[in-house]
């Protein structure tokens, strides 16, 4: 099987946006082989100019954008050592974007999806090879981040999931962890977090904008060096046994979106692009907000990267 790897097939990335364009940075950082199929060719172009552009001032690396293909279709004629798909949380648009690249990929060619609610077995079904179809969720820019979620349940073949954890760690230079299961562990933890944020918000308690300077000047401190269960550690990690006992069965349980969310869903408050979310943003904040994004990436990989390898 690692005859994929050997023989130094291209990477396909196929998907739209944000993520999908550093996921074909990180291919190319790789010094990998790059195909990109997306909707829109002329955008997926200039947003990997503008990172080659961050990487040539932040890691004075210089990256040939023009030695990926970047296409609206998928090449004629040409094998894949694996897929990296994108797309929304909707099964079946899952289903059918690995429908339209299965046959351009040799049997034993790794095709990973990503999934946060969508149950793995359920993209699996309808695959002509579901023992290759396994999940990965990833971290925008994934150039810059460590983190990479890949869930693999009994149905996958372990020795391919083996390998593209291999070539995550080396080529991709991630920190990956691997989920034997159907969903990933990211999104849950995420949404416990969200859903006692709604609660505090919708009861009255604070503002959005009070939740978010507790998570940026407490977690967001330790957390690019330590995880939950580290700084339990280091703080003393009896004092949140006790701290727990008082405080869990008071946390939400809440099961309902709130309110107040899904008006600003119906409004169009979608966000950054739509220039009003939990916030508001002028004309030119977009361009202004993903700059700031970009190189916050850039700074904060330097200190993640002296501590990361810690046991």
């Amino acid at each position: 099987m690692k005859d994929i790897f050997s023989k130094q097939y291209p990477v396909l990335i196929s998907g739209e946006g944000k993520l999908a364009c550093s996921l074909a940075m990180n291919g190319l950082l790789a010094k990998q082989r790059v195909v990109v199929a997306t909707p829109d060719p002329s955008a997926m172009r200039d947003q990997l100019s503008v990172h080659a552009e961050d990487v040539a001032n932040w890691w004075a690396e210089l990256v040939d954008v023009s030695a990926a293909i970047v296409a609206a279709d998928l090449p004629q004629h040409t094998e894949f050592s694996m897929a990296i798909v994108i797309t929304g949380e909707d099964l079946g648009e899952k289903r059918a974007a690995i429908a339209r690249i299965e046959n351009a990929l040799p049997l034993n060619a790794i095709i990973a999806i990503n999934t946060e609610s969508i149950l793995l077995k359920e993209i699996q079904h309808a695959a002509k090879n579901p023992a290759r179809i396994i999940g990965a969720n990833w971290v925008e820019p994934a150039h810059t981040t460590f983190f990479l979620e890949v869930i693999a349940n009994d149905a996958c073949d372990g020795e391919l999931v083996e390998l593209f954890m291999e070539e995550a760690r080396r080529a991709w230079k991630k920190d990956p962890y691997l989920v034997r299961g159907e969903q990933g562990i990211r999104s849950r933890l995420l949404c416990a977090m969200i859903r006692e944020a709604f609660h505090l918000v919708e009861e009255g308690y604070v503002t959005h904008e009070d939740i978010d300077r507790a998570c940026r000047n407490d977690a967001g401190y330790y957390l690019p060096f330590a995880g939950n269960f580290r700084y339990m550690d280091l703080m003393g990690t009896f004092v949140y046994g006790i701290v727990m006992k008082d405080m869990n069965p008071d946390l939400s349980k809440n099961r309902h979106i709130p309110d107040f969310f899904t008006t600003m869903i119906k409004e169009g408050h979608t966000g950054l692009e739509a220039q009003h979310g939990f916030f508001e943003y002028g004309r030119k904040d977009p361009e202004k907000w993903n700059e700031i994004a970009r190189n916050f990436s850039y700074q904060v990989r330097e200190i993640i990267e002296k501590y990361h390898h810690i046991p």
